[in-house]
């Protein structure tokens, strides 16, 4: 049942009826951990030697990053990139988005036809903070991130009644709206929160040269909307057990903007398609427990399930109204993935800790629908496929001197499906040394590997390939982290990929297990708070992308860019005024022709400045702020001629109570 603006509404009017009728105000919201897989032991935890970035519900904030995407593109290693499929992807260190596991309080969000995730549909009003590990991560996550994982943590009630009122809107009139309440006692917590948001498209930069497939000033068959819905709960019976149960469900629908011809002969780019996402529905839960048994031993438990139901159509006109001629389609799919998990932890006092870990997930993707081969014929796409995956990991940390701290751990993980079962392993390690009190040496080492996924195991011939193996990808990274005078610190990381049996396509446009990749490069970041009341944070990427298995003028990897640099700032004025402003530049892309001889071209090098004024007013409750993103109306690509959005200037207003 899809629920459109009602959803919104009703959010509003519960939020509103339990703030007020709860006079005494509550203290912010707190972090619900409960389902989060926990990586960190009894020390300072296999993450000491890796790299993580964290996000703040204040950094989300002062960057007023709507969705998932918009808060962490100005991580180092991190490369947001709109293609062809009209939804932002993250790709990591050079992996694509389906080589990055995203967990919400610890519900694999991956869809389970092609790993893939859309972040554009996870607004951030519910997120208290987001864990982002790139490189080298714990066993204890299962396989599949061989670029990163991304870990959502959600807000918490705290003791009291707390809530909140936002809107917002901007040039050619797009909406969001948002609400949440939450609250606490001594044994129980819940929180809400809900937003909707939809605009008819978005605003091209006065540069643009309009073409025959694109005129006027706003981008055709841009529109999105969105309607999100979240809650957890905790309860605690006893001072030793915790219960949580989290849900989330999300609706709406969104057009696919079309490649723009630039010239005749164009051989960069296919054929123009007209795709929408006429309407999805996403729904998750999970059902946690922990149970600190008195001694040395801990458990946590969870189960999950995740499905989105999606229609997707491909018209044969920019008119988005008949599907009568060749490659028209209309597919209607869902996407389930569920499971259970097991994780106990011992303490093993002076010698260390250990963590055993047991998952299961089964991925299942049935559609039904149709396409047009040629003009006079038609296919069904009636289709179910699923699969069977299991994992068990043991992870020991241990501190053989104060300022030494070393973790390793092994995994091994099966995928069962009709036609053949596969294994294979992951193992980590690490070590991290305090080299000073305010200085942190570093080095981790990891091979994991990913199952391929339904898509590339079966999808419509001849891609299909049912005996692909895992891919598997080796990283080694070395880092520093220094702490500075004045309030400031800075840190530095070295690091390096290869990567085996990765899935492509063939000359005959069928998934095969045979390309081999290298990934090396370098990051900084800096940040000082030298001022009290001033942010100032840096960072730098440097990638180098290596197909090792690409026909000659083809070596570089596509759409991977070699530098990235972001500068953020912001200054809490004492009479609540806050400036926050934000630089982007990313440089040194290519891009390959797609048919003919090979030609190799650089997509343009882009800078984006991003702006926002905010004002806090009855002592905080009251938050009115403009901005504006593309500040400079920069016309720039991620994908060659899908050109992105200009300058779009915004309002709003939130309240606190």
């Amino acid at each position: 049942m899809k629920l459109s603006g009602s959803l919104f509404s009703a959010v509003v009017i519960g939020a509103m009826t339990a703030v007020f009728s709860h006079p005494a105000l509550a203290a912010t919201e707190g972090s619900y951990e409960l389902g989060e897989i926990v990586v960190s032991g009894t020390g300072a935890g296999v993450e000491a030697s890796q790299t993580v970035h964290e996000v703040t519900a204040e950094d989300i904030k002062a960057r007023n990053a709507r969705t998932l995407d918009e808060a962490l593109n100005l991580l180092p290693g991190v490369s947001i990139r709109t293609a062809g499929e009209g939804v932002p992807r993250i790709d990591i260190r050079g992996f694509k988005t389906r080589h990055v596991l995203l967990l919400l309080d610890g519900i694999p969000i991956n869809y389970a036809f092609d790993q893939q995730f859309d972040p554009s549909i996870i607004p951030t009003e519910n997120i208290a903070s987001i864990k982002l590990t790139t490189g080298p991560s714990s066993v204890l996550y299962g396989q599949g991130g061989l670029g990163g994982v991304i870990n959502i943590i959600t807000k918490k009630g705290q003791k009291g009644v707390s809530g909140m009122l936002a809107g917002e809107t901007g040039d050619h009139r797009p909406w969001l709206g948002k609400a949440s309440v939450s609250g606490g006692s001594e044994k129980a917590d819940f929180f809400v929160s809900g937003s909707a948001y939809k605009r008819d498209n978005y605003p091209l930069s006065h540069d643009f040269a309009q073409t025959s497939e694109q005129r006027g000033d706003y981008r055709n068959n841009s529109d999105k909307e969105r309607n999100s819905l979240f809650a957890n709960a905790g309860f605690a019976p006893t001072k030793d057990l915790t219960l949580g149960l989290t849900f989330s469900y999300n609706e709406g629908e969104y057009g696919i903007p079309s490649t723009i011809v630039k010239a005749p002969g164009d051989t960069f780019i296919a054929k123009p398609k007209y795709q929408r996402v006429d309407d999805f529905q996403g729904y998750a839960a999970q059902l946690a427990a922990n149970y600190d048994i008195p001694g040395p031993l801990e458990m946590r438990s969870w189960v999950f399930f995740n499905q989105l139901d999606e229609q997707k159509s491909q018209y044969d006109n920019a008119n988005f109204n008949t599907l009568n001629l060749k490659d028209a389609f209309r597919q209607n799919s869902t996407s389930t993935n569920y499971g259970y998990a097991l994780q106990s932890k011992y303490d093993l006092g002076r010698a260390g800790g250990v963590t055993l870990g047991f998952n299961y997930e089964r991925d299942r993707w049935e559609s039904d629908g149709f396409i047009k081969p040629t003009n006079t014929t038609t296919r069904s796409l009636a289709d179910t496929k699923a699969f069977n995956v299991y994992s068990v990991e043991l992870e020991y940390e241990f501190s053989p001197l104060d300022n030494l701290g070393v973790t390793a751990g092994y995994g091994h993980h099966w995928q069962d499906r009709l036609e053949r079962d596969d294994n294979d392993f992951s193992v980590q390690t690490g070590v991290h040394y305090d080299l000073t009190t305010g200085t942190r040496l570093k080095a981790a080492f990891q091979r994991n590997i990913r199952f391929p996924s339904i898509s590339q195991l079966y999808d419509t011939a001849p891609a299909g390939n049912p005996n692909l193996k895992p891919e598997r990808a080796y990283h080694y990274q070395a880092g520093v982290e220094q702490k500075l005078p004045l309030n400031s610190r800075m840190s530095i990381t070295g690091f390096r990929t290869d990567a085996y049996d990765f899935i492509e396509k063939d000359s005959s446009n069928v998934n095969q297990n045979f390309s081999k990749y290298r990934f090396h490069g370098m990051e900084i970041e800096a940040e000082t708070r030298f001022v009290e009341r001033l942010l100032l944070r840096a960072a730098y990427s440097f990638l180098i992308s290596e197909d090792r298995t690409a026909t000659e003028g083809k070596e570089e990897l596509q759409y991977r860019p070699k530098d990235k640099a972001t500068l953020e700032g912001r200054y809490d004025f004492a009479c609540g005024f806050t400036p926050y402003a934000s630089v982007q530049y990313v440089a040194n892309q290519y891009y390959y022709s797609k048919s003919g001889a090979v030609v190799k071209a650089r997509l343009n090098d882009y800078v984006l400045v991003n702006l926002k004024l905010n004002q806090k007013l009855m002592d905080g409750k009251l938050n009115l702020y403009i901005g504006a993103d593309n500040l400079f109306d920069k016309n720039y690509e991620q994908s060659y001629a899908l050109p992105q959005s200009g300058r779009f200037i915004y309002g709003g207003v939130e309240f606190r109570i």
